[in-house]
């Protein structure tokens, strides 16, 4: 039996309602389940997953997202995007997921348009709404639908959710895109991207699952999971293997962050001056 079975409902009946939809598939928690639900309701011919490819995309998710495309039996597509090349969005402003999802709604409207297809869905989910997501609005400006939040859908209960239907996804830990490692002003290019994608990659190569790889400048900031944090404070051997390997991708200096990752950290200051 499929736990909350009433918004489970929901949701399908939601999706069904679309008739036919693009769902900008990144490969997530979120992302999954709608795709699954879509490929359930509206059969194959009338779906379409598409997944933006650029320097922001931890090269790790490629492989995800093949494996998922094909387990789910979905028809999928990439599209290339050009985000970094905007000077709004290389400068990292505090809006810069608006200018990043205005280039990927851009192009999956004119998808639509070409495919004859009559909406577009993302995997915002209602937990999204609580925290600063400029991208919300490009997705209003563009009409595009948020089939989890239509649903009532927490973060919690779309893994739940998952995890009843048997999707792989259940437990994957959030990976926003690599751009979200950078405090706000510090300029973004295509090899501090790479460098970011690279260490993190390692870090998880050590054994650690919830990563994140904060960019300051010359200067590097590790957040892990908050049950595994005590798992490398605890070995001085790894940290200092893990430190080695971040100052030859470049950086100075390297800090393990002793709070652990927390969701919107580098929002904070934005809370402050509000």
């Amino acid at each position: 039996m499929i736990p909350l079975p009433e918004k489970y409902e929901s949701l399908k009946k939601i999706l069904a309602s679309y008739e036919s939809v693009i769902i900008a598939f990144s490969g997530g928690c979120d992302s999954a389940l709608v795709a699954k639900v879509a490929r359930d309701v509206l059969g194959r011919e009338r779906i379409k997953a598409v997944t933006a490819k650029s320097e922001s995309l931890p090269q790790a998710e490629l492989k995800e997202v093949e494996s998922l495309k094909d387990q789910f039996d979905i028809d999928h597509s990439w599209i290339e995007t050009r985000e970094i090349e905007n000077p709004n969005y290389a400068a990292n402003p505090a809006n810069r997921c608006y200018f990043c999802k205005t280039e990927l709604y851009t192009q999956l409207t004119n998808l639509a348009g070409r495919w004859k297809i009559k909406t577009i869905a993302n995997g915002v989910n209602v937990d999204d709404l609580g925290d600063w997501r400029p991208g919300l609005v490009a997705a209003a400006e563009h009409q595009i639908k948020s089939p989890l939040v239509e649903a009532g859908l927490i973060k919690s209960e779309i893994r739940e959710i998952s995890r009843g239907l048997g999707l792989p996804t259940w437990n994957k830990p959030a990976a926003a895109c690599l751009s979200s490692r950078f405090p706000y002003g510090e300029q973004i290019t295509p090899a501090k991207l790479r460098q970011v994608d690279l260490g993190e990659a390692f870090l998880k190569s050590c054994g650690f699952r919830i990563v994140r790889l904060r960019h300051f400048g010359n200067d590097a900031k590790v957040e892990l999971g908050k049950e595994e944090l005590a798992r490398l404070i605890s070995d001085p051997a790894l940290t200092e293997k893990i430190s080695s390997k971040l100052k030859q991708l470049g950086f100075e200096s390297v800090e393990i962050d002793p709070e652990g990752y927390r969701q919107g950290k580098l929002n904070d200051g934005l809370k402050i001056q509000n």
